[in-house]
């Protein structure tokens, strides 16, 4: 508790130092001593960065406005198809293909901000599940566009001055540039004006609107922003992948990126995406160790464990999440609002410390004018 605390003071009071230190470890990985497993390490490293990313992303809606977005998945299949699409079928640069992802995927989103503003609650996370099932409906059975389950093969590599990038350190060190990217535009956002209007509207929207805030107008701000990373995180994966199928976006992406914000601090940039590097590398060290479950036990000849355990490891997951939200219902690394509207506790504390201020300031007044 205490370490995690220090971690977070000094993130706080000295962001440039930490996002300095944190470009340099993840600079020096690929190059790690680590025999055989290098190449493993460093896919599993980029795909981290890869939803810390869209982490980052999604945090703009649930993070910042308080509203509860299922369909976020839905503008990281438009910007893997889009950029995949423009790749392959009008042979454009990933480097045109890339910001192209981010500006239709931002399209998206302002389209499902209009039937949506005035939702809130479960009904609006009802609406963004439909969005997002309805992609997925459009990718697999418009073949004329998508080639629907045949999916879209033959995506090529990103060039970079003439040079494709296949090894998956060069991957690496792209989807770290597009992570700080992210990031700065983030950090910009969050202690910008806009900012301060989103976190006002997740503490109370009537109270906002009373203050002169346009919900509505900031609202789709945040959706188009959310969805243009997204977008941009599409195009990546389709640059790395070189392949794209319908069945990689399913429902199951949109939980994941959630309890990523959950478990890392929902609200903080930071937080999410400490929530990521845990939990990404968590699930694919849980498929790997079941995995040779599984082989030890054919080869021992016991019969009693199904190949299908495999699957357990959502199971193992789940159990830490609800223990997670026992312990720190607010997450590892959370805003300060975030740590009052979850710890009862610290609200009256809060409370109570404001209530000292203001009788503090009233002997002050009264001292002054005696």
């Amino acid at each position: 508790m205490q370490g995690g605390l220090k971690l977070r003071v000094f993130i706080e009071e000295h962001p440039r130092s930490a996002a300095a230190l944190f470009l340099a470890a993840a600079a020096l990985l690929p190059w790690l001593p680590m025999g055989g497993a290098t190449d493993y390490v460093v896919r599993v490293a980029t795909l981290t960065l890869l939803y810390m990313v869209l982490a980052v992303g999604l945090n703009f809606v649930p993070g910042f406005t308080g509203l509860l977005d299922l369909g976020f998945v839905g503008f990281y299949g438009v910007g893997a198809y889009t950029a995949g699409l423009l790749m392959v079928q009008y042979n454009l640069s990933f480097w045109i293909a890339l910001p192209a992802a981010a500006l239709h995927s931002a399209l998206w989103g302002i389209l499902r901000a209009a039937p949506t503003l005035r939702l809130t609650g479960d009904y609006f996370a009802i609406v963004t599940f439909g969005f997002s099932e309805l992609v997925v409906l459009v990718i697999r059975n418009e073949l004329w566009l998508t080639r629907g389950p045949m999916g879209i093969p033959g995506i090529e590599a990103p060039m970079l001055f003439g040079y494709a990038l296949n090894r998956d350190w060069e991957y690496f060190y792209l989807m770290l540039a597009l992570l700080f990217a992210v990031v700065g535009i983030s950090r910009r956002l969050e202690d910008s004006r806009v900012g301060r209007a989103w976190f006002a509207i997740r503490e109370d929207e009537i109270a906002a609107e009373a203050c002169g805030i346009h919900i509505a107008r900031h609202k789709t701000l945040a959706f188009a922003v959310s969805a243009a990373i997204g977008g941009a995180a599409g195009a990546f994966y389709a640059g790395w992948f070189h392949f794209l199928h319908p069945d990689m976006f399913k429902f199951w992406e949109s939980i994941l990126v959630l309890c990523l914000i959950v478990l890392g601090g929902m609200g903080s940039i930071t937080g999410v995406m400490l929530g990521a590097a845990i939990l990404i590398p968590l699930t694919e060290v849980l498929r790997v160790g079941l995995g040779r479950l599984v082989e030890w036990t054919e080869q021992t000849g016991l019969d009693w464990i199904s190949p299908d355990i495999v699957n357990a490891r959502y199971l193992i997951f789940g159990l830490l999440l609800v223990i997670m939200m026992r312990v720190r219902p607010a997450g590892l690394f959370p805003t300060v609002g975030v740590t009052f509207e979850m710890h009862p506790a610290c609200e009256r504390t809060r409370r109570q410390l404001d209530e000292n201020r203001y009788a503090h300031e009233t002997r002050e007044n009264r001292h002054a004018l005696d």
